[in-house]
């Protein structure tokens, strides 16, 4: 990116931080220390051309990183109209990756606002897949990355392309997870006959992307029903048709497919009263998003479950995550 582009590309990000900041009561005279506070907090800390664009990612490495040890790696994909620090935010996965150590990528969706491909083929699809496998290359010529334990996932748009990915990059992505996610690619679409893992989670009062399908304010395209999108996933891995439901907390059930090929397990976990939120992670505006619960940790979960599903290897039982 030249100087010249570049400029007012900083100008217009400043303008609406500012705007935001001063609609939301920010002393005016704050503002500007506001705005820089923010973009401090909220930048990416890499890049790489993709296609020929800029592509923008931000990039955790726990404190206990050791260069000789194949260490694993999650791909975190944020929502639509969000960007990769917010979700490192909601998400918390920085936590769990220290604990656990493991490395965890935040990339960032293209144009204003950010948004993943993940509605309809065509070519920023291409791209957004591309960027993902070049992304994945880039990390792996820097570090030490188990090529057995690459794992995706993300909330709402991000989940939709985290689905994308299960579907293209299935011979290096060894399993997906999901929160909120919005879907609209026909199974038709998906091609890849691999079974892959998977694990979601979603609220019953998500009105975004609204559990039982249909029509939200956000798309005019219609959402996929949880359920049966969960189902299609359990016969795309040759499960067996009857899921096990069990109670988790008051208001979490947990929908498990079992018997599938290559232990591919595919787990639902339902959030009774839940909005377009992600379990025990940061709260989103309740006005705008829903209710969040912390009956449950989605992060842990979905990396207990990552941890049990490496790519090209088999389980011998089911993970109860």
């Amino acid at each position: 990116m030249t100087a010249m582009s570049a400029g007012p590309k900083r100008h217009g990000r400043k303008v609406v931080i500012g705007t935001v900041l001063a609609l939301i009561g920010v002393p005016a005279i704050l503002v500007p220390i506001e705005a820089a506070r923010f973009y401090v907090r909220n930048r990416s800390n890499g890049s790489i051309v993709s296609s020929g664009q800029e592509r923008e990612y931000l990039l955790h490495v726990p404190n206990s990183y050791d260069s000789t040890t194949p260490t694993p790696l999650v791909i975190s994909m944020h929502g639509g109209a969000m960007w990769g620090a917010a979700q490192r935010e909601t998400s918390r996965w920085n936590q769990v990756a220290e604990e656990h150590g493991f490395i965890v990528v935040y990339p960032s969706g293209t144009e204003f606002p950010r948004m993943w491909h993940a509605v309809r083929p065509g070519p920023g699809l291409t791209a957004d897949v591309r960027f993902i496998s070049e992304l994945i290359d880039t990390l792996g010529s820097e570090y030490n990355i188990d090529p057995a334990r690459i794992y995706a996932d993300g909330i709402s748009n991000g989940g939709g392309m985290a689905f994308v990915l299960s579907c293209t990059l299935s011979d290096r992505i060894a399993a997906v997870g999901m929160v909120a996610s919005a879907q609209f690619l026909p199974w038709s679409w998906c091609t890849d006959q691999r079974a892959v893992p998977m694990i979601a989670f979603h609220g019953t009062a998500d009105r975004l992307a609204p559990y039982r399908g249909g029509l939200s304010w956000v798309s005019p395209d219609r959402f996929a029903d949880i359920t049966r999108w969960a189902a299609n996933w359990a016969q795309r891995n040759r499960c067996t048709a009857n899921p096990v439901e069990s109670l988790v907390a008051a208001d979490v059930t947990r929908l498990e497919y079992r018997d599938c090929a290559s232990d591919a397990a595919v787990i639902l976990y339902t959030v009774v009263g839940g909005g377009h939120t992600w379990p025990g992670g940061m709260p989103l505006p309740e006005w705008f998003a829903g209710s969040t619960s912390n009956s449950i940790d989605a992060t842990s979960r979905m990396w207990a479950f990552f941890r049990e599903h490496p790519l090209g290897q088999t389980q011998s039982t089911a993970p109860q995550n």
